[in-house]
């Protein structure tokens, strides 16, 4: 590929990915310079996966959260491909799509995204649902109404997994099925949230108990079944009767990053340098979930999209620098504050020296996020559908 038509190929439209895409669009390219970027996902729609929660209580509709990629990204610059890429040849800089002809680049980023693990444990992969996708949000909400619309007294759920995935699902679930809900949380470790700061997790202990859901800690899952699940508790194994096991358990790189001849870490993700580039292949960036980073200080940073956010910024900016002889920047972790949606318009937020529960903080979430959106235009038609929702709610017979 010659100098005046260099191509950066950006493999996954997730946060790392779709930011990373959005801030090479706005970077000051010289005309002589600038490259054709190409942005490749299997989906054809971006999802801002912190308020698929939303989803499930029904605050939220799918185009909120779920804007088409084209629509994002027009007027930028940047193509968007839809494709299943199948392998990649990295000494002849080709990406093989499925049913497409392969694509060459000059340098890649890769943000493909993790996947939920379910080896190991008998009947996990047969009858448990992950929560990471619209795809997976949908299936919930069929299973949901389909005990819903039947006759039995109870709707029993089990959350495998006592982090922010699995105590923001517990909340909002309990929240819709109120009275009929029997939910419990499934975790190995002695308590929930252990990672969060204090003030998150005694505020999430708070709003659990008040909706009655029942904490199975220091407990691990032996096997499921269709309608049950068998826990193990100091060497002790019940079978417990369930309607619907949601496993919200780790993150795993995808099988495609796991068959590349590239260096990972015992979790399967992409080690890279400071400067998001990988070991031995300065022309790969990874970002997101699918890489193992740490940042300039040495910490290693989590897979979170605060974190994919950050790093599509130094990602983008890297690139450029690559491109126009000027020096790459090592990433440096901002950590912003936590934030966890804790049931129906209800939320805590720590961080920044702000304490927040209750209304305030699904406010403060929301305002935080709607500025997170990755566009101007969707951010002010969210924005306003946000605002007129009160007075529709007031009209609406």
């Amino acid at each position: 590929m010659s100098e005046s038509s260099r191509r950066i190929c950006i493999l996954g439209g997730g946060f790392g990915g779709l930011y990373t895409a959005l801030r090479l669009s706005e970077l000051p390219w010289e005309p002589s310079c600038k490259p054709e970027i190409i942005l490749i996902d299997r989906r054809d729609r971006f999802l801002f996966s912190p308020l698929l929660y939303e989803l499930i209580s029904g605050e939220l509709q799918t185009w909120e959260i779920a804007p088409p990629f084209v629509e994002l990204l027009e007027n930028t610059g940047v193509t968007f491909k839809q494709a299943r890429a199948i392998d990649i040849n990295f000494e002849e800089r080709q990406i093989h799509l499925a049913e497409q002809s392969p694509l060459s680049y000059d340098q890649l980023v890769l943000g493909i995204g993790g996947k939920t693990p379910f080896k190991g444990i008998p009947g996990v992969a047969d009858h448990a649902l992950p929560f990471r996708t619209l795809e997976d949000a949908y299936s919930l909400n069929e299973r949901l109404r389909a005990l819903e619309c039947s006759d039995r007294d109870k709707i029993r759920v089990a959350i495998v997994g006592g982090g922010y995935s699995g105590v923001e699902l517990a909340c909002k679930v309990a929240d819709r099925l109120g009275e009929r809900g029997r939910l419990r949380i499934i975790d190995r470790g002695t308590e929930i949230l252990h990672d969060s700061p204090e003030f998150n997790r005694e505020t999430a202990q708070k709003a659990l108990e008040e909706r009655g859901v029942w904490l199975d800690l220091e407990t691990t899952v032996d096997s499921l079944e269709a309608d049950s699940i068998s826990l193990k508790y100091k060497e002790q194994v019940d079978e417990i009767p369930v309607d619907i096991v949601l496993w919200t358990v780790g993150t795993q790189a995808p099988d495609l990053i796991q068959s590349f001849p590239l260096k990972r870490d015992r979790a399967e993700l992409l080690i890279t340098t400071p400067t998001l580039q990988l070991i031995d292949r300065p022309e790969i960036f990874a970002v997101g979930d699918v890489a193992s980073c740490q940042d300039a200080t040495g910490q290693k940073v989590p897979a979170t999209a605060q974190v994919a956010i950050q790093q599509a910024d130094y990602c983008a900016w890297n690139l450029w620098a690559s491109l126009t002889n000027r020096p790459l920047l090592p990433f440096r972790y901002q950590p912003l504050g936590e934030m966890m949606a804790l049931g129906i318009e209800n939320a805590t937020v720590s961080g920044l020296g702000v304490k927040l529960e209750g209304r305030a903080a699904h406010l403060a979430r929301r305002l935080a996020y709607l500025y997170r959106l990755p566009t101007l235009k969707h951010q002010l038609t969210v924005g306003l559908n946000w605002m007129a929702q009160p007075l529709r709610e007031l009209l609406s017979p």
